[in-house]
């Protein structure tokens, strides 16, 4: 018995001992924490300032030739000639392919021929007519050949023409889809022409925007095949209905594209200039963090001016400083971020309008707001800050 006792008290004795020491080093632990102070949390910051901004209506629009047509023949043959290399530029009327023709051509002048032979007829009968030895039946008889003739004549010459196909305006011509030899079916394409400038873009608003648009105004198109460069033209044409299902309304703009860069198809980014510029005080979009009771920026203010009783109002407190790329704040005081509720306003590439909540000048954290909460302490690195361009471009790796 004496031994289960003795036993006993050698398990309780570890126990407490590794409780000891467990209960030491959180003793420890929790000092080395203590000494530490609050916890400090890094962020980006920038100050909010005012930018001018030109009100703009923007749209995706398709761009499509001012005249482009896929070229076809209206009747059937075997290719005799090819007038034309893919890519070529061509004029209004050049001639471009040729079908095989000769059963066509000997038709038509066995046609003239007897057209020519009802016209000397009809001379000579007139003549005799005229000495009164034929009656008007006869010359009409004769007048009436002849026109015949002379109609036979212009329906094989059409025929005939059918059999060459020519560019029905200027412009440039695409890949080849024909070859020599090849029999042709009415209505194979044989290639693409599109007048490449000017070019049009067609896009649709909203109806609400038709009070800000008119033919004659300007407008500005992108596209990321040429990112830095801006296309300028004018609205030509509106649609005048609206289409029932979006509600929207089609426009077209004439674009000036003098090196053919736009071509047919591609699509572009169009903006509307609809007034003078606006100032707007403007943050970074990533500043901004959007709950469903409101959206709200985190304000850097000293330590000494948060607890001043203006905790409320961030905006009105002088702004703290950042320098270079490290930490930085008050001389007298530490930072801290002070959540404020703010109203937005439009959108622009990576900038939203802050209507309300802040003022000009203050510092908004722009990165890391994600890990604070109201009075947290913070530091400030600037090393690496979020876009805030109002026209971004994709970046090539």
């Amino acid at each position: 018995m004496k031994r289960w006792l003795v036993l006993i008290a050698v398990v309780v004795a570890l126990i407490v001992l590794i409780g000891g020491v467990k209960g030491y080093g959180a003793y420890k632990m929790f000092q080395s924490f203590g000494a530490q102070g609050p916890k400090r949390f890094t962020v980006s910051t920038t100050k909010a300032q005012y930018q001018e901004w030109l009100p703009q209506l923007g749209a995706v629009g398709s761009l499509r030739a001012e005249r482009g047509a896929d070229l076809s023949a209206e009747v059937g043959g075997i290719v005799d000639q090819i007038q034309f290399n893919s890519g070529d530029n061509v004029k209004a009327g050049q001639p471009l392919l040729q079908l095989r023709a000769a059963d066509d051509l000997a038709h038509l002048e066995s046609l003239r021929a007897s057209a020519a032979l009802a016209e000397t007829n009809y001379r000579r009968d007139k003549a005799q007519f005229e000495a009164q030895a034929i009656s008007q039946a006869v010359l009409d008889s004769d007048a009436a050949t002849l026109r015949s003739a002379r109609a036979q004549v212009a329906e094989q010459q059409a025929l005939v023409a059918k059999k060459f196909v020519r560019a029905p305006f200027a412009g440039q011509i695409g890949i080849r889809a024909v070859d020599l030899g090849q029999y042709l079916a009415p209505g194979t394409k044989i290639a693409t022409l599109q007048q490449l400038d000017p070019i049009f873009v067609d896009f649709s608003l909203p109806q609400q925007s038709l009070a800000q648009i008119h033919v004659g105004q300007k407008v500005q198109a992108l596209t990321d095949v040429l990112p830095q460069k801006s296309f300028a033209g004018e609205i030509t044409a509106l649609d005048p209905q609206v289409d029932t299902d979006t509600r929207n309304v089609k426009v077209r703009a004439r674009l000036r594209n003098p090196e053919r860069e736009l071509l047919p198809g591609m699509y572009a980014n169009v903006s509307v200039a609809v007034g003078a510029p606006v100032g707007y005080l403007t943050l970074p979009q990533t500043a901004v963090t959007y709950n469903p009771y409101g959206a709200t920026v985190y304000v850097v203010v000293p330590q000494s001016k948060e607890a001043g009783g203006n905790a409320g109002h961030p905006q009105e407190h002088a702004p703290a400083t950042a320098t270079g790329n490290g930490a930085s704040g008050s001389a007298h005081s530490d930072l801290v971020a002070k959540q404020a509720f703010v109203t937005t306003g439009a959108t622009r590439g990576d900038q939203v309008v802050i209507l309300k909540g802040i003022n000009e000048g203050d510092e908004v954290v722009t990165s890391g707001q994600i890990k604070l909460r109201n009075g947290a302490l913070v530091t400030i690195n600037n090393s690496a800050q979020p876009s805030d361009d109002a026209n971004p471009q994709p970046q090539e790796n």
